[in-house]
């Protein structure tokens, strides 16, 4: 009867096996090169009909003008535009306008008790009575120094105290003009009538919309330092563009440039008036302004915009439609460029990449990627990258 082998000497073999095994498994899978190459597309062929559906057009060096589009944030215009500080001291007695009010240069915007108008008002009553009466002196002393009743000197003495009272009217009635006191009143001074107390005014420096309301009835005022309203004309405004360091080139004085708004439908056009000087630390960008008419106030104070602009002077090179652009799956922009001429074949395509530029209407500059005579597919791209994934 035969003998069994040992059961060791079964179970060696066995395990050697099954840890094989895997490593036959792996070697039976595609690697990764294979299979990059089974997804990489390959080149196209158009039959002589599929091409009568597509167009196909020579690239070449063409002028055209570079146009950056950045963010921007609306400001008021700020030559047209001003903040009202209450000139007087006193409590605000009553508001004459609401924010967003058309206002004239001039208008009372708000009527201020103020102690500041009864000193003026007092002021200059005291020194016109005052230049009054040394203009009489003086003019006394004169008559009486040619009959020698008082000296010349007396005489001379008078004619300067006369000249020094007139200047202090002068002054105390420029006071109450910078103060903004009804010309009535000043009238009624002059004609020596009493005049009762005066509310003082705050009034608009200059004709416009008033957008900020700062100030609240009862409120104490103090000359010179309270800020009490807005005033700014809407019909033009400055849009504050930032332009990246890098795009500094492309943007000049004079460049025309489009405002786009809220959701793109209400476009306005304006113009670069100035490039700063600075950039900003935080940002690395550089300021340019833009002056845009602002037709019905749609744009408004630190709104954000976009902002395109396009330059005024023309640069040269080489174009693509912006139909012949697609994107790979990497989202990396390609063309389809021809390889050779149409024949009773076809005509084979090939996917090249490009370097895209600046945007000109309906127009790339390509920065890289074809050379002048290149033949690429203008219209039809979209339904040879969709033929190509089939």
């Amino acid at each position: 009867m035969p003998t069994r082998p040992p059961f060791r000497a079964l179970l060696i073999p066995a395990l050697a096996a099954l840890a094989l095994a895997p490593l036959s498994a792996c070697g039976s899978k595609p690697d990764a090169a294979a299979e990059k190459a089974e997804v990489t597309p390959q080149n196209l062929t158009l039959t002589s009909a599929q091409l009568q559906h597509v167009r196909v057009v020579e690239v070449a060096p063409a002028d055209f003008h570079k146009a950056l589009e950045v963010a921007g944030v609306v400001d008021f215009d700020n030559d047209q535009s001003t903040s009202v500080v209450s000139p007087i001291s006193g409590l605000v007695t009553r508001l004459l306008v609401q924010p967003n009010q058309q206002v004239a240069a001039g208008q009372a915007l708000a009527m201020v008790d103020s102690s500041d108008f009864a000193a003026a008002t007092s002021a200059y009553a005291k020194a016109l009575a005052t230049a009054r009466t040394t203009r009489r002196i003086a003019d006394a002393d004169k008559d009486l120094a040619q009959g020698n009743g008082v000296s010349a000197r007396e005489a001379q003495q008078a004619e300067t105290d006369a000249a020094n009272a007139a200047a202090d009217r002068d002054a105390a009635l420029q006071a109450l003009q910078a103060l903004k006191i009804d010309p009535k009143a000043i009238r009624d001074i002059e004609a020596g009538k009493p005049v009762g107390r005066i509310e003082g005014a705050i009034r608009a420096p200059i004709a416009g919309t008033l957008v900020e309301k700062l100030i609240t009835p009862g409120q104490l005022l103090q000359a010179g330092t309270t800020p009490a309203f807005t005033v700014a004309n809407l019909s033009k405004v400055w849009v504050m563009a930032q332009i990246p360091g890098a795009e500094l080139t492309s943007v000049h004085v004079g460049d025309a440039a489009e405002i786009e708004a809220g959701d793109g439908t209400a476009k306005m056009t304006g113009v670069v008036d100035s490039v700063s000087a600075v950039v900003n630390p935080d940002t690395r960008a550089v300021i340019a302004r833009v002056v845009v008419a602002n037709p019905g106030g749609l744009l408004k104070k630190q709104m954000y915009v976009r902002v395109r602009i396009r330059a005024q002077a023309a640069s040269r090179g080489i174009t693509a439609p912006v139909s012949a652009i697609l994107r790979d799956d990497e989202n990396l922009p390609f063309v389809y460029v021809a390889l050779n001429g149409a024949g009773q074949n076809g005509e084979a395509f090939a996917r090249r990449r490009v370097t895209l530029g600046e945007r000109s209407g309906d127009q790339y500059a390509i920065a890289g990627g074809l050379n002048p005579g290149d033949r690429i597919v203008a219209d039809g791209a979209i339904f040879m990258q969709f033929m190509q994934s089939q």
